[in-house]
């Protein structure tokens, strides 16, 4: 009798197609999270502020192909200052001002004289709901200090005598931000639903999880404290890739180890060399033929166990490390100081354990409850459904971040 054609086929296939066809913008294919910055030089008769926005967030915005101008002008609309809740007015226009590639800067000047001033930001809130403003303020007499403006907190109250009101983002504050980094963080929650969907015990997701949040917790250390440097575009390719891979494995298991799956996936990669090789996308062909050897590999390990919850756990492992430098972006780009740094960086890294055992908590007694019915028959279903569906993300952004 022939084996069915196993789901990841036409998977790839509606994948590779959607990837083409849809028209979703730029941002889109990215990470879910993005980051502005500004610093504010505080005075008694108000503020110079300057911003600094990736390019790649300004395009998602409905300017156009859009001149500088209207660019500053939104940015100056958006992050503000009001006193006694009327909004402080803005001294001329604001510019544009020279930087490197990939980003804009943009000052202007603010007068609003001292006593009962407040910051406020809903910069690119229309378009990203999840972006976050780092603000940095020097005021006359004080160290510098840093805040965070998000969805959950966007503002910032400064008090009477022209300085901050000493109150950067806490502890407690970087554990919430960590935990919306990882609610908003669609990709890395589809990594976790994809290693639970064949999980059989419970000790078996405890191996997993922990797998994945050690080695994700040692890079973005690594990279937030600067010892290491990773290639923002490759890791979110990346990020994408590992999603695809973990769910193609699941698939794979679940139609009984045919040979098609292995094969359309290097072959894929393979494919995606040829045109790194001509010049498209951003991943290097070597980078992209040691993926699909990658890939290779790790199928013939797995078709050479029947149990494969160990190759499982390091795969976790491998590909945690892999998300870890994207968990960093958020912290690594504030620039914050050295005594500001690791209460930053722990709390941030408690808020994404804390989200990540929050879905495992809802996913992981959800799966055992579907197994008890018609001898795990539903359970099954849904995994095979779920990796489909997993599958598919992860080769949508792994697509659009590779040839983007």
């Amino acid at each position: 009798m022939t084996r069915p054609l196993p789901l990841l086929a036409t998977v790839l296939s509606a994948a590779a197609i959607l990837a083409v066809l849809t028209a979703a913008p730029r941002g889109a294919a990215g990470h879910a999270r993005s980051i502005s910055h500004s610093t504010w030089q505080l005075d008694d008769a108000g503020a110079s502020v300057e911003v600094r926005f990736a390019a790649l967030d300004l395009s998602q915005l409905p300017l156009g192909a859009g001149p500088a101008e209207a660019a500053a002008r939104y940015a100056s609309e958006h992050l503000w200052v009001e006193r006694d809740g009327a909004r402080c007015p803005v001294r001329g226009e604001p510019r544009l001002l020279p930087a490197a590639e990939g980003w804009r800067v943009f000052a202007w000047r603010i007068d609003c004289p001292a006593g009962g001033r407040t910051m406020r930001s809903d910069l690119l809130r229309e378009v990203n709901p999840s972006h976050m403003h780092f603000a940095r303020l020097r005021g006359s007499g004080s160290a510098p200090v840093e805040r965070v403006l998000a969805e959950s907190d966007d503002r910032w109250a400064l008090d009477a005598e022209g300085r901050h009101d000493g109150a950067g983002t806490s502890f407690a504050g970087y554990v919430w931000l960590g935990l919306e980094h990882i609610l908003a963080g669609w990709d890395h929650l589809a990594f976790v639903a994809a290693l639970l969907l064949l999980a059989d015990t419970l000790r078996e997701v405890a191996t997993l999880v922990t797998a994945f949040t050690l080695a994700h917790s040692v890079t973005l250390a690594l990279a937030v404290l600067g010892l290491v440097r990773a290639e923002a575009a490759g890791i979110e390719s990346l990020i994408g890739f590992s999603i695809a891979l973990v769910a193609a494995e699941n698939a794979w298991l679940l139609s009984g180890r045919d040979r098609v799956v292995p094969l359309v996936s290097a072959g894929l990669l393979l494919m995606l060399a040829g045109l790194s090789a001509a010049g498209v996308g951003s991943l290097g062909p070597l980078a992209l033929c040691g993926l699909a050897l990658f890939t290779s590999c790790h199928f013939g390990l797995l078709d050479r166990t029947q149990r494969p919850a160990r190759l499982r756990a390091a795969i976790a492992f491998a590909f945690g490390l892999v998300h870890g430098f994207g968990f960093a972006g958020v912290l690594a780009e504030i620039g914050l100081p050295r005594d500001r740094l690791v209460p930053a960086l722990v709390g941030f890294n408690v808020g994404v354990e804390l989200g990540q055992l929050a879905v495992v908590a809802v996913v992981w007694p959800l799966l055992r409850w579907l197994a008890r019915f018609r001898e795990g028959a539903v359970e099954r279903l849904v995994a095979e459904a779920g990796s489909a569906a997993i599958c598919g993300l992860g080769l949508f952004w792994f697509l659009t971040r590779a040839l983007g």
